[in-house]
């Protein structure tokens, strides 16, 4: 029988055989009993036979060779975040009163930066997903304003990391859409998009932006292909059609050059976006439920969740360069909801969550061996029907806040902020928390990476950078579908102002009480629109519009090619269609603005009675 035994300065009997060191040295020993002899095997190999006696019982070790390497002692881990803590916001610090969705999609449903929320909600027909400022907390109004653009339900929504105010969304009518959000909010319903993406056949469930270069867009979607997409023209750049089946997920490297995805196929693989060419491929997980992929930043490393044959709850984690297989293999669970990887680059922190529970484990990132260490989790009673995280420039660094979720709770209408927090009492900027992170400013323009250029993102400092929301202003929506005049610069402006103010006016010099309140309301109405126009002339201002500089991709000069294909005809005629469009909302909101200007004038000339009536 071996038997295995630790001695720690102290002299300890063992089976009529002792150990005994002076200098405080640890060592192991192992014990076989045979037939009228005991030996002693040292960690040097030194054997001494001892027989049995009075006298031969103790071993002096100091004459045994000390261990060439360390003994590995199986105790406490060290790490900086093993006493990471979730603190759920107060009542008052939550969103309250959302219809949020029921669709059974696996997706995330809801969208942070640091200035809005976005939730994707429940509605009748068509889709809509809604938009709160990032400090709107409380109950929210029943009639609140919406993004209502969508024929079908909205199946996913992602920030542009390079500019707060631009989202886009995908839908179940087969589109994905880029929307403007103002920086106070939507006042009503918004149905204007600034461009419109159709390539897809069927519905789109997922949608990235790339980490790095400017205006590039990845789709996927139940056509079992995937787009890469130039939003700042409207043009796809490649499609990918190298899956058999569904696609599950899609995660970009640290600096954009692959994607990894998941598919209905049980198959992980490594594309190269621009070429459409799958660097590796390899089944991931055996279960039949969906799996989820997330690359480990630029540790060449990646992380997927899924299920095992029998239905077990399990990670894995794999090298981008061999899907052979897995570095490492670990059993979760047996639950039943799909489990999403959320990772962060600076802190090389994991955050696994589940549709369905209540709650977020998270585990540290190490570059050896067994690859994932196990932390804590956040622990809840109310299950979540999805979660949105906030870019790391959004977090309280004062808080010690290294990561933030916005839950979206299955059982009741309320999006809730969970705050992962490192606890430590000094109240300066932590510096071993908070590395530079990655800056809401593009390393490369889209045309640069198309062409096979590569970059890091750029980094800022969270104690100096964290006000910055955005890299650049974005200007009100203008339209390109038609040239338009630029505005007057300001000198120009004043000139033409003054000149109006120096004209002559000529007086009424009528009593008041002799001109008829209805002679002079019908003057008013019948010539508001002549005069309206004669001010717009005046001043130079151009037609009211509501969509993007970049809608619909195509130059001005295109629009008078005469179409030669089938394919050309239909475009052509479809770009019509949506000038007609475009032309009928501006005369409907310019007779809108008259019906306002129209009501403001009876209301002032009421007043100006009343006030004059109250004089006399």
């Amino acid at each position: 029988m071996l038997q295995m035994i630790y001695i720690h300065s102290i002299i300890k009997e063992i089976t009529n055989v002792g150990c005994w060191s002076e200098r405080g040295t640890v060592a192991m020993i192992r014990v076989t009993e045979e037939t009228g002899l005991k030996q002693v095997v040292v960690e040097s190999s030194n054997v001494f036979n001892v027989r049995k006696g009075p006298m031969n019982n103790m071993v002096d070790v100091r004459a045994c060779n000390k261990p060439v390497e360390r003994l590995w002692w199986r105790g406490v881990r060290s790490s900086k975040f093993r006493h990471v803590y979730g603190r759920p916001a107060k009542r008052e610090g939550c969103y309250e009163n959302i219809k949020i969705t029921k669709n059974a999609h696996d997706s995330h449903f809801c969208a942070a930066n640091p200035k809005f929320v976005a939730v994707v909600t429940e509605v009748a027909g068509g889709g809509t997903f809604l938009v709160l400022p990032i400090h709107n907390t409380g109950r929210l109004d029943f009639n609140a304003s919406r993004v209502t653009g969508h024929r079908g339900p909205v199946l996913d929504v992602k920030w542009n990391p390079f500019n707060d105010n631009i989202i886009a969304s995908c839908s179940d009518d087969c589109t994905i859409k880029l929307w403007y959000i103002p920086d106070g909010g939507l006042a009503t319903h918004l149905s204007e998009w600034l461009i419109d993406l159709h390539g897809h056949k069927r519905r789109v469930g997922y949608i990235e932006w790339h980490p790095t270069a400017e205006n590039v867009l990845v789709s996927a979607g139940f056509d079992h292909l995937m787009i890469v997409w130039d939003v700042g023209c409207g043009e796809a750049v490649n499609v990918i059609d190298c899956h058999p089946d569904v696609i599950y997920s899609m995660s970009f490297n640290r600096d954009g050059s692959l994607v990894a995805t998941t598919c209905k196929d049980k198959k992980l693989r490594i594309i190269e976006p621009r070429r459409g060419i799958v660097l590796q491929e390899g089944i991931c997980h055996a279960g039949t439920k969906a799996c989820k992929a997330v690359f480990l930043g630029n540790t060449g490393r990646v992380l997927t969740t899924g299920f095992s044959r029998h239905s077990d709850r399990q990670y894995a984690v794999w090298s981008q360069s061999d899907l052979s297989s897995a570095l490492c293999t670990e059993t979760i669970d047996c639950s039943s909801g799909v489990l999403f990887p959320y990772y962060d680059h600076d802190t090389r922190i994991v955050f696994l969550a589940g549709k369905g529970d209540g709650n977020i484990r998270y585990y540290e990132v190490v570059d050896q061996a067994p690859w994932l260490h196990y932390l804590n989790q956040f622990l809840s009673g109310s299950p979540q029907r999805g979660l949105g995280f906030m870019p790391k420039r959004g977090c309280d660094v004062t808080q010690c806040e290294i990561f933030r979720f916005y839950k979206l709770h299955a059982t009741k209408g309320m999006c809730e902020p969970i705050s992962m927090i490192v606890p430590r009492k000094s109240d300066t900027f932590q510096e071993d928390l908070f590395p530079d992170t990655a800056a809401p400013t593009p390393a490369i323009s889209a045309r640069d990476w198309i062409n096979g250029r590569n970059c890091n993102p750029v980094l800022m400092s969270m104690n100096t950078g964290v006000a910055i929301r955005t890299h650049k202003p974005q200007p009100p929506p203008t339209n390109i579908v038609a040239p338009i005049t630029a505005l007057p610069t300001a000198n120009n402006n004043n000139i033409k102002k003054f000149a109006f103010l120096s004209q002559e006016t000529v007086p009424d010099y009528r009593p008041i009480d002799n001109v008829l309140p209805l002679e002079k309301s019908q003057k008013t109405s019948s010539n508001q629109s002549t005069k309206f126009q004669q001010i717009q002339q005046l001043f130079g201002q151009p037609n009211i519009v509501t969509n993007d500089e970049y809608k619909r991709g195509e130059r001005t000069e295109q629009l008078a090619d005469s179409p030669k294909t089938e394919f050309q005809l239909q475009r052509a005629y479809s770009r019509q269609c949506e000038e007609l469009k475009l032309l009928r909302k501006q005369l409907a909101n310019r007779e809108r603005r008259i019906r306002e200007l129209e009501e403001q004038v009876q209301a002032l000339q009421l007043q100006q009675r009343k006030s004059q009536s109250a004089h006399n």
